[in-house]
């Protein structure tokens, strides 16, 4: 029974770490995050959002959550694009430094981490509901989007070498497209 309930939220922590997956591949490709530290930095952060927003819904309970659901689709589309559209316009004109520093600090960091894991909230609440306990399944998607928001830096990095600032574009769409398909799929 503990092992069907392991791989119950290990596919729940892999469904959820998709996003910061996809946002560090084209954080990679900009290759403003090439340093070691960014890219630890950058996977660090988004493990704790994914381990803490699970942990709030679940403490929250149902308030906070219902208020929070009619507009959370709406700020992850806004932070996605916000960022997205940067890295496009930084894409598109090579002069144009659109971050002053690397995407692993300040305001934009802590966008794209609540960004990426504003649906987590949404799964604590589930999970209380369920009265399943909460430490252990934040552990591990933590754990897991740490893991996979790394390789989507080092594949992102490796991409982005290859074929230059075409990739930050790319990384600028895919950011909108996912925004765009956490709004489609609020509204649907």
């Amino acid at each position: 029974m503990w092992i069907m309930e392991f791989f119950t939220v290990l596919l729940i922590a892999f469904g959820l770490a998709m996003d910061a997956f996809a946002v560090s591949l084209g954080i990679g490709a900009s290759q403003q995050s090439n340093h070691r530290r960014a890219k630890l930095r950058l996977s660090f952060h988004f493990g704790v959002f994914q381990f803490l927003m699970p942990v709030l819904g679940w403490v929250a309970g149902s308030t906070i959550v219902n208020l929070i659901s009619r507009v959370d689709h709406w700020i992850a589309l806004a932070l996605l694009s916000y960022v997205g559209i940067r890295m496009i316009r930084s894409g598109l004109h090579p002069d144009l430094e659109i971050y002053p520093a690397d995407p692993s600090r300040g305001k934009t960091l802590v966008m794209l981490s609540v960004a990426t894991s504003i649906d987590a909230l949404a799964v604590g609440l589930s999970l209380a509901m369920l009265k399943v306990p909460i430490i252990s399944p934040s552990i591990i998607i933590g754990v897991v989007t740490f893991g996979l928001s790394m390789v989507g830096l080092l594949v992102g990095n490796k991409l982005g070498e290859k074929f230059g600032k075409r990739m930050e574009v790319i990384g600028g769409i895919v950011l909108i497209l996912i925004g765009l398909r956490v709004l489609i799929t609020h509204l649907v």
